[in-house]
């Protein structure tokens, strides 16, 4: 579902960037001067997540030994 919004450009000019940033992926943000629609802006669909699967897989990683032993300090917690 496609959300859209409408907006005077002269009130939108000085915020534009913070207007962007605050809408979600398919939003529509239309622009009018006079009444009349002028421009619409659209947030880009996402292209990929955020993360790769697989760009750490060259990479060394040191974990401790004892990495899942008890904490002392939850000694009471786990009786």
């Amino acid at each position: 579902m496609t959300i859209t919004r409408s907006l005077p450009l002269t009130a939108a000019s000085p915020k534009l960037a913070e207007l962007v940033a605050g809408m979600t992926a398919g939003e529509e943000l239309v622009l009018t001067a006079d009444g009349t629609a002028v421009a619409v802006v659209r947030k880009a669909d996402a292209t990929s997540w955020p993360s790769v699967p697989g760009v750490a897989k060259d990479r060394s990683f040191w974990m401790a030994p004892d990495f899942d032993a008890p904490l002392e300090d939850f000694a009471d917690s786990m009786e």
